[in-house]
This record gives C-alpha cells, structure tokens and sequence, in this order.
C-alpha cells in the first residue's frame, strides 16, 4: 500500500477547476499536425484566431455539420450509377460501379413492399430467409422508411424511392456523428473533420442502416464526457438494440472506472443499458399463446442467424477457408473467433490496468471494437463506419488516420471488383480470389496499423496528442482527471513523473487509496 498523493499533485477534475479560469482556446489541427497544415494549403493556408473570430458564424460545429453534409452528399452521388438503374439491369453492373447497396434489394426482398410487418409475419418461402435478420430498433428504422415510401408506379420506382428516403434519414445520422465528435473533445472540435471528410464514411454510408446505431453510439460517449452515466446508458442500450457492437462499450468503461474508483458511475451505465435494451426488445422478443410465454422466433432470428451464417466476406477466416483443403465448419470458426475475441478483450483490459497512465476511454473502446472488427468471421464494408469516430476520438492525427483510410478505400473496390469477378461468368469482369485475398490483407493491416499507434500512445503518454494540450480525458466523463485507485504491474509502484504539458502526476496501486 502506498501513501496518498498530495492534493498539488493531484490532476483537477473539471468540476474542481476555479470558476474564474479562461476557457481555453480551441486547439487548431493546422498548428499541430503537419499534414493538417499542408492540406490547408489548397484553401489559403492555416487559418488564425483573429480570422475565427471574424467569422464567428460558421463555428467549427456548423462547418463539420456541412462538411459531412456534403461528403455524404458526394457519396449518394457515387451511388448514382445504381440509382440509375445499375440494381436492376444486371447482377454484375453494380458491382463494376462500386455502387451496391443492401436497401432497395430489401425492401421486397423483407416483406416491405407487401406491407409484412418484420419480426412478427414469416417471409415468403422463396426469399430464403424465415424472418428479418436485424436487431429490433434497425428493424423500426427500416420499417419507418417503409411508410414513407409511397406504394405507386412499379417496384423498381419503389426501391428506388426507399433508398432515398432511407438516405435522408441516414444523412441526419451522418451529421450526429460528425457534431457529437467535435463536441466530445470541448478543446479538439476541429478533429471531427477526421470523420466529416474520411472518404470510406461517403463511400460506405448508404451500404446499409449501421450509421443508426453509430450515431446512437455516439451520443453516448457524449453524454458520458458530459457526466451523465444514465443517459449514456440509454443511448448504449438502445444503440445495442440497433448493431451488436454496442454493447462492448461497456467493457472499456468497466476497467477504467475499476482502474480510477468511479464504480458507481459504470454501474448506473450499464443498468441503465440493459433497462434501455430490455424495454425495447421485450415487446416484441416475448410471445404468448396456449402454450404460455416463450421467445418470438423472428425476434431470435438476428442471433441465430449470426452463429449459423458461415465464413463471409471480408475476413481473415475468408483467406484461410478459400486456401485449406479442407475448410473449418462454421461451428469451429465460431468457437475460435470467439475465444480470439476473448483474449483480445482480455488484453485490452490489461492494457487498461497495466499502462503508465490510465488510458483514455476512447483509446480502449476503439481497440476492443477493432479486435472485433479483425476476429470476426464477417467484415461488410460498412463496418468501417463502426471505428471511423472511434478513431477521430482515440487518434486524431491525419497522417494515421490517412494511412487506415486508403487501406479501407482500397477494400471497399476489392470487395466489389470480386463480386463483379464472381458474377460476370465466362467474361472474368473484375479481381480474382488472389487480388480479394490481398485487398482482405490490405484492411488487416491498415487497421492493425491503426491499433499499434493507439497501443503505443497508450504506453507513451508523451505520444498522445490530445494530452499534449495539458487534458487527461475529455471523452472520460468522471474520469477525466480523476486520480487512480487501482493499478497493476510497475505502474502500481508509487512513481512521479512529469508529462509534458499536463503537470505532476502520480500512480498507486491499491483500492483503499480511493480518493473521496
């Protein structure tokens, strides 16, 4: 056991700081990161703090919010080739465009256009799917885009018309998340240009419904970097009610609450997601008939049908699969990447409660959802939309981000040049199995790349540019600056140390140090 550290030594929480401090300034990418200042440089160089002000109007939330307006704009116009007809003329014209997309072949392919209500009415026999194979509140989302759709003109009209409706409501999701981003790190905002710009969030955005449950993951981390653990709860509980990968939030937030002694707050949060998920998912997961009260088959489809579905896409199951000559069984690989899955988390919690300095939570959320993102026996293209506000949070430096970037971009043609490969018969349109192979390996690696520098800025606190401005965790809610209270390994010895910028700082190992 060790000694309590003084209270001048002791990093202020937000709530301690003096009421008369100066907000500080806005940090500016373009004074901090070279390649931010030379792309400035084709709009007339980094802009200064006089010119801000002069333009106060157009604060930095308002140009992220028509920045990612207009990404995702660009994006829809990529898709225009479909729209125009590539989703109907043939199998492989929509993948030599680049331009597919799950939601007019859905619309009829789930029942939509005959107004089958999901979960609830059985499919047709010929659909070769029994029920809707999406989490509940996706399931409103696209049912909600249904009743816009006016029944009209002939089904092509009508799939065509449900994409767009669906990509104006995705479009409002898109815009949540760039303003949420910036509005996360109260100092950074300008790093949410990260996610308005990136190239892969245009491409993928209007694939499938995933930005709902990203822009209801986002509201979440933002709610909990405003201190409201509830209200993050909700939103994480009603963001797993729409994607899975939600709920592994609740991990990160585990150990770093453990780590600085603020377990009640992850409490609340994590009884306020299993309510939230609960409240949703009840109405439509319990039947009741003679037999009694039992489990909704359609609701249960979204669950079995991840454990039955084999090696997909995307995946580094996929490569081994396509070079063994005799192929893992679906039930084997779903045992290996589960045990994969578990010693990842394993190892991020480690990392948590082991590093120098206790991490800050989106560094962690984004490594334990990008082990998921990299074990799991699936990768849709979309999935990238998953880690790209993850990584704006957890590593805002344009060079790294860049790096992921290109290598998610250059998956995102692979996938489709395979398809168009594999559809186009004797004509061989497109990549071979070798070229998918490698495009598969390309996202691997970009996306272990990205892990690797969160890793090391975890390890290397003087690394981090985020605290390189004097912060400890704007994204950290009660965490941000709260002493630690729990350590392991040579960062429980009682050690100080300086970091630049960020003032004296001490670590202790044992939970009976926990500050009041």
């Amino acid at each position: 056991m060790c000694a309590m550290p003084s209270a001048e030594k002791m990093p202020p929480t937000r709530a301690h700081q003096p009421a008369t401090e100066q907000a500080p300034q806005p940090v500016l990418p373009t004074k901090q990161d070279e390649v931010a200042a030379a792309g400035s440089e084709l709009f007339g160089g980094p802009i200064g703090h006089r010119a801000l002000l002069a333009t106060s109007r157009l604060t930095p939330v308002r140009v992220i919010a028509l920045v990612a307006i207009g990404m995702f704009a660009l994006g829809m116009v990529q898709k225009a080739p479909c729209y125009n007809g590539g989703w109907f003329v043939g199998a492989s014209s929509q993948y030599t465009h680049a331009c597919y997309s799950d939601i007019p072949h859905l619309y009829q392919g789930r029942g939509f256009a005959d107004g089958l209500v999901p979960y609830f009415d059985r499919l047709p026999d010929d659909v070769g799917m029994e029920y809707l194979e999406y989490p509940v509140l996706t399931g409103l989302f696209m049912q909600v885009a249904a009743w816009l759709t006016p029944d009209g003109g002939s089904i092509q009209h009508q799939e065509k018309f449900y994409w767009m409706v669906n990509a104006g409501m995705l479009m409002i999701c898109a815009v949540i998340i760039a303003v949420c981003v910036a509005r996360i790190h109260r100092r950074r905002p300008w790093d949410a240009l990260l996610v308005a710009l990136a190239p892969a969030f245009a491409l993928t955005a209007t694939i499938n419904w995933d930005l709902f449950a990203v822009a209801l993951t986002a509201l979440a981390m933002l709610m909990w970097s405003r201190e409201r653990p509830v209200s993050a709860g909700i939103l994480i509980g009603l963001a797993a009610a729409a994607k899975l990968y939600p709920a592994l939030l609740l991990g990160p937030l585990l150990v770093l609450c453990w780590r600085a002694g603020r377990r009640r707050a992850f409490w609340a949060t994590a009884a306020a997601a299993v309510g939230a998920w609960l409240a949703v998912n009840l109405p439509v997961m319990i039947s009741h008939d003679a037999a009694g009260f039992h489990i909704r088959e359609g609701w249960a489809k979204f669950y079995t049908f991840s454990q039955e579905r084999g090696v997909d896409f995307g995946s580094f199951w996929l490569i081994l699969s396509q070079r063994m000559d005799d192929p893992l069984t679906t039930e084997t690989v779903n045992s290996l990447a589960t045990a994969l899955m578990l010693l990842c988390c394993l190892g991020v919690a480690a990392l948590g409660l082991t590093a120098p300095r206790r991490p800050r939570l989106a560094q962690l959320v984004f490594l334990v959802v990008a082990a998921f993102v990299l074990t799991n026996k699936v990768y849709s293209p979309q999935y990238v939309l998953w880690l790209i506000p993850l990584a704006a949070l957890a590593r805002p430096r344009w060079r790294d981000f860049l790096i992921w970037q290109v290598c998610e971009v250059a998956y995102f043609l692979g996938i489709w040049m395979y398809l168009a490969y594999t559809t186009s018969g004797d004509a061989h349109k497109g990549l071979p199995t070798e070229g998918y192979q490698l495009a598969i390996a390309i996202h691997l690696l970009g996306t272990l790349y990205l892990c690797a520098v969160v890793v090391r800025d975890i390890y290397r606190p003087d690394r981090d540019v985020v605290r390189r401005t004097g912060e400890d965790d704007p994204s950290g809610g009660v965490l941000d600056g709260a002493p630690d209270v729990f350590v392991l390994g040579p960062a429980a010895r009682p050690r100080q140390g300086t970091h630049e910028g960020a003032g004296t700082y001490v670590t202790w190992g044992t939970a009976s140090d926990a500050a009041p």
